[in-house]
């Protein structure tokens, strides 16, 4: 997880607001701490790979009565009902605002209620990702050719991204899809996508880190119900293919 403190101070000298990105990040903790306290205002996903799921949509969390009430309005095409916060009288006990420009942006009960139901287990989910990672860790000892994920005790382990040499991504990937191994490739930077080549005029090589990243790294099967014997065949694929 990010240094969130750092960015806050560095954001409150300058006025500025700080939403923190935790879309791979639910259940991760920062020390004590867990991820979502600490930014004025943190987005996670619960896209079905997540590690809870409503189907599709997240949810953002704030201390800010002023943000939450912002981000009620955002979600519900800008509207309230609420007569205490609207600018004009109401006509009649009907009446609704659309006080901003907003979107349909809600989660259903239905999906509201399967996303609460996990979340219960969210420990039991991170736990089990914990144990995955833990055992990869130790089945890619010895391999000089790979480059394991950092270990960090509030990791919850979202994916798992190798890195291999950049001549050979591309060749391990397809190898593993045919022996049955569905690795992906997470992300293509985002100053290479056609919008933002446009929109800012980026190029290869403005940001070589995240350029030389992209051209090594593959993040290979993670997710609560891959078994330990899972695991040691995907393990002894990738090493097959790398040593």
């Amino acid at each position: 997880p990010a240094d969130v403190p750092a960015f806050l101070e560095i954001a409150r000298s300058c006025g500025a607001v700080v939403v923190e990105d935790a879309c791979h990040a639910l259940g991760a903790c920062r020390g004590s701490v867990r991820v979502g306290k600490e930014a004025d205002l943190t987005a996670f996903s619960f896209h079905p790979v997540k590690h809870i799921t409503t189907g599709e949509g997240g949810m953002v969390t704030t201390d800010s009565d002023e943000y939450a009430r912002r981000l009620r309005l955002f979600r519900s095409h800008g509207i309230t009902k609420d007569r205490d916060t609207m600018k004009d009288e109401p006509d009649g006990p009907w009446f609704t605002e659309m006080q901003v420009l907003g979107y349909n942006y809600r989660l259903s009960d239905i999906h509201s209620a399967l996303g609460l139901s996990q979340l219960k287990k969210l420990d039991q989910f991170v736990r089990r990702r914990k144990s995955i990672a833990a055992l990869y860790d130790s089945l890619f000892e010895g391999v000089s050719s790979l480059l394991v994920p950092p270990q960090h005790e509030g990791h919850s382990y979202h994916l798992y991204p190798l890195r291999f040499p950049a001549e050979r991504r591309r060749e391990i990937f397809e190898e593993l899809r045919t022996r049955g191994i569905r690795g992906m490739v997470h992300y293509p930077p985002v100053h290479l996508h056609y919008f933002y080549r446009q929109e800012f005029g980026w190029k290869r090589g403005d940001f070589p880190c995240s350029e030389e990243f992209y051209s090594r790294v593959i993040s290979i099967p993670m997710y609560y119900g891959l078994s330990d014997d899972d695991v040691r065949r995907v393990a002894g694929e990738i090493r097959s293919l790398s040593e």
